[in-house]
């Protein structure tokens, strides 16, 4: 967290984060603050873009995504933001990451099935600029949380 946030304002973010539906007098009793004052930081908090939206935690094995990939990609020289951001507009994909290593990027996605995941494979594959890919499946998640630690 920055030098110019303070203890109330990461006490909000982690309310929210918890849950995102209770109301602003929740977060401010629990915060042992105003409700106005937990407002305007919320919304200064969304005018920075440290609040870039509020969204459902999803459990996506019970809506049929229960294949787990983590994939290498190897980019040729000077391609490799155009190949990510191409990769990232795949719905099934749930981050795409620079990387340092062998790979030169890593792609987590989630598939409905094997047939799936091979053909978002193929279809990577013939992208332009992708030399090669490395994937990995996930046989169990012990711990898969995308929320900002604060």
């Amino acid at each position: 967290m920055s030098a110019d946030r303070d203890k109330l304002d990461a006490m909000i973010l982690r309310e929210l984060q918890r849950d995102a539906r209770q109301s602003f007098r929740d977060v401010a009793r629990r915060c042992g603050s105003s409700v106005a004052t937990v407002l305007n930081r919320v919304r200064r908090l969304e005018a920075e873009g440290v609040i870039r939206g509020y969204a459902a935690i999803l459990d996506a094995e019970k809506l049929g995504y229960d294949v787990v990939a983590v994939i290498e990609l190897t980019v040729s020289s000077g391609k490799m933001l155009e190949v990510q951001r191409e990769i990232a507009k795949d719905q099934n994909v749930i981050a795409v990451y620079d990387a340092t290593g062998e790979t030169d990027s890593i792609v987590i996605a989630r598939f409905r099935g094997r047939r799936e995941l091979s053909a978002f494979i193929k279809d990577v594959l013939r992208m332009p600029h992708v030399q090669r890919t490395n994937t990995h499946l996930v046989l169990n998640v012990v711990k898969e949380d995308f929320r900002a630690q604060i």
